[in-house]
C-alpha cells in the first residue's frame, strides 16, 4: 500500500465514528490524506476521542458536525474535497419504526449528502457504503450452485413483505443515489460488504460485533443463517481503492467467505475452546444453504481478502481488549 498516495489530498468521511468509517479514517490518514470527518456531536468524547488519537490526526483530521436529516449540513465538510466516502447510515437489525429509524436517515441522508456533493466543483468521485443486503434479497433462488454478483439487486417489495427493514433501507438509498448521480453528473462507486468482522476502533459496540459477541458469550441458540463475511480492513481498503483507481466504476460485492452461523461457532470453538458457545441451532430445521458470491470484480481493486478465521480471532481479541468479553 502506497503510504503517501493521499499526498495531502482532501477527502470527506461521513459518520466517521462508526465501525467501518473509523477504519476508513485511520487508513486514509496512514495513506497521507487530509480528512474532513463528519459526526453528529464533535464534542462527545465517546464518538471522537478514538479518531483524534489516530496517527496523523493532529495534522490532517478535521471534525465537522453534520446530521443526515439536516439539509445542507454536509456542505462545509464536502467543500473543497476530491473524494467523499459516505459511510453514515444507521445499521440496526432490531427496529420498532423502520421509516424513522432506518429508511429516512438512509434515503434522505444519502440525498442530502449528494446535494452537498453536487455543489462542490472540486469533487472527483463519491464512494458509497452499501451492503450485500441491497443485492441478495429478491425472488431469485440462492442455492449452493448460484453465484451472486454485482448485477443482482434486492427488490424493495420483497424486502417490505419479508420485513427486512435494513435491506429495504439500503436498497432504497442506493436506488435514490444512482438516480441522483445520473441526473447530476456525479461519478459514484458503491461498495457492498457482507457482515463486517475484525478489530474495533470505536469504544461502543456496533451491530455486527454485537452479533458475534452474543454467539461467543453463551447464546443458547445461533441463527439459522448463511451469510457473507468480510474483514473491516478489507472494507476500508476497498473504499480507498475505489476512489484511487480511476477505472473503478459501478458496484462491488465484498465477501471473503460465505459461512453459516454454525461455521462461526465451530471456528470460534477451535480458536477458543473455553468459550461458552451455543450447543444447538434454532429449532432442528435443516441449515439454510450457502450460495456463492463472486470475488472477481473486487479483486480488480487489489483486495486480497483476509481469511475468516483471522477476522474472527481479531474481533474476539478486540472485544476482550475492550472488556466486552472476559475469558
Amino acid at each position: 500500500m502506497n503510504s503517501n498516495a493521499g499526498n495531502g489530498k482532501l477527502v470527506c468521511v461521513t459518520g466517521a465514528s462508526g465501525y467501518v468509517a473509523s477504519w476508513l479514517v485511520k487508513t486514509l490518514l496512514l495513506r497521507g490524506y487530509t480528512v474532513n470527518a463528519t459526526v453528529r456531536d464533535p464534542n462527545d468524547p465517546k464518538k471522537v476521542d478514538h479518531l483524534l488519537n489516530l496517527d496523523g490526526a493532529k495534522e490532517r483530521l478535521h471534525l465537522f458536525k453534520a446530521d443526515l436529516l439536516e439539509k445542507g449540513s454536509f456542505d462545509p465538510a464536502v467543500e473543497g474535497c476530491e473524494g467523499v466516502f459516505h459511510a453514515a447510515c444507521p445499521c440496526r437489525f432490531d427496529v420498532k419504526d423502520p421509516e424513522t429509524e432506518l429508511i429516512d436517515p438512509a434515503v434522505k441522508g444519502t440525498l442530502n449528502l449528494l446535494q452537498s456533493c453536487a455543489k462542490s466543483p472540486s469533487l472527483k468521485r463519491v464512494v458509497l457504503t452499501s451492503s450485500m443486503a441491497s443485492i441478495i434479497y429478491s425472488e431469485q433462488p440462492r442455492t449452493p450452485e448460484v453465484v451472486v454478483d454485482e448485477t443482482w439487486f434486492s427488490k424493495p417489495d420483497f424486502c417490505r413483505e419479508a420485513r427486512l427493514w435494513y435491506a429495504l433501507s439500503k436498497s432504497l438509498a442506493e436506488e435514490a443515489a444512482w438516480k441522483f448521480v445520473t441526473e447530476n453528473g456525479i461519478d459514484m462507486v458503491v461498495i457492498h460488504p457482507g457482515v463486517v468482522l475484525g478489530p474495533l476502533l470505536q469504544p461502543s459496540l456496533n451491530d455486527s460485533s454485537a452479533t458475534v459477541l452474543k454467539i461467543v458469550t453463551g447464546a443458547q441458540t445461533s441463527p439459522n443463517l448463511a451469510t457473507g463475511w468480510i474483514n473491516v480492513k478489507d472494507v476500508a481498503n476497498a473504499h480507498i481503492q475505489a476512489f484511487e483507481i480511476s477505472s473503478a466504476s459501478g458496484r462491488y460485492c465484498l465477501v471473503e467467505t460465505m459461512a453459516h452461523f454454525s461455521d462461526i461457532v465451530k471456528i470460534s470453538h477451535e480458536l477458543y475452546p473455553t468459550l461458552p458457545l451455543p450447543e444447538k441451532f434454532v429449532m432442528d430445521e435443516s441449515l439454510m444453504p450457502k450460495f456463492q458470491v463472486s470475488k472477481e470484480k473486487a479483486q480488480t481493486l487489489g483486495i486480497e481478502f483476509i481469511p475468516l478465521e483471522v477476522s474472527l480471532k481479531e474481533i474476539v481479541e478486540s472485544l476482550k481488549e475492550k472488556k466486552f468479553l472476559n475469558f
